[in-house]
């Protein structure tokens, strides 16, 4: 009686493996990209560059405030070509920055009212969970961290931590590599062995090797 509940407990997880495995056989049509990373570590302009690189408009908002994007935000039907490589559809997903803990005092340092900034945190808190729920839709990820802070937060690991769980192959984007205090090679070092691509969302920068690893890690 005992192993059979213990194989019953462990059939959930099972499941998800080996719909995971199976799907790495399955040569999808189109595949879901995730962007995940904390708050602004530059997820929306990495997402609104992918944009304009392939549909010539931007995705969403990015403002200095934490939290600006507070719900899912996605881009249909992106045909990403690879010169010499070949062609692959995406949909990409846009997600809120994640965090382990929302305060609206965290908004007040930023002027906003004592009500809007309570309003705010409840929807940031909301799009956190909106985030990690849409895990569960994701082929491949970007893990996007912000290369002039410190990489070794624990919220970085924790997201690295849950799409390893999920056996989401994704690449560590260290982005802002146009700042002059930027430290990519911190970013490598605190993820040995994973697949990290530095790059400047916002000036293009190095946004071509991204592209190909997309490609490959989906393939």
């Amino acid at each position: 009686m005992t192993a059979v509940v213990q194989v019953k407990a462990r059939e959930p997880m099972l499941k998800r493996v080996l719909s995971r495995v199976l799907s790495l056989f399955r040569k999808k049509k189109k595949i879901v990209l995730g962007i995940y990373g904390p708050v602004n570590s530059g997820k929306t302009t990495l997402a609104n560059k992918i944009s304009r690189d392939f549909l010539g408009m931007e995705l969403g908002k990015v403002s200095r405030i934490p939290h600006e994007t507070r719900s899912l935000q996605h881009m249909e039907n992106i045909k990403l070509t690879i010169p010499g490589k070949g062609e692959l559809l995406l949909d990409v997903i846009d997600t809120p920055g994640i965090v382990t803990h929302v305060s609206y005092r965290t908004f007040l340092r930023y002027g906003l009212k004592k009500e809007e900034a309570m309003i705010r945190a409840r929807e940031a808190a909301l799009g956190v969970i909106e985030a990690i729920k849409s895990l569960d839709r994701v082929d491949v990820a970007l893990l996007v961290l912000d290369s002039t802070k410190d990489p070794t937060s624990q919220v970085n690991f924790i997201i690295a931590g849950n799409l390893r769980y999920r056996n989401i192959p994704y690449i560590i984007v260290a982005n802002k590599i146009d700042l002059p205090y930027s430290k990519p090679q911190a970013v490598v070092k605190a993820f040995p062995g994973e697949k990290v691509v530095p790059i400047s969302a916002l000036t293009g920068k190095n946004i071509e090797e991204l592209y190909l690893r997309i490609y490959e890690v989906a393939k």
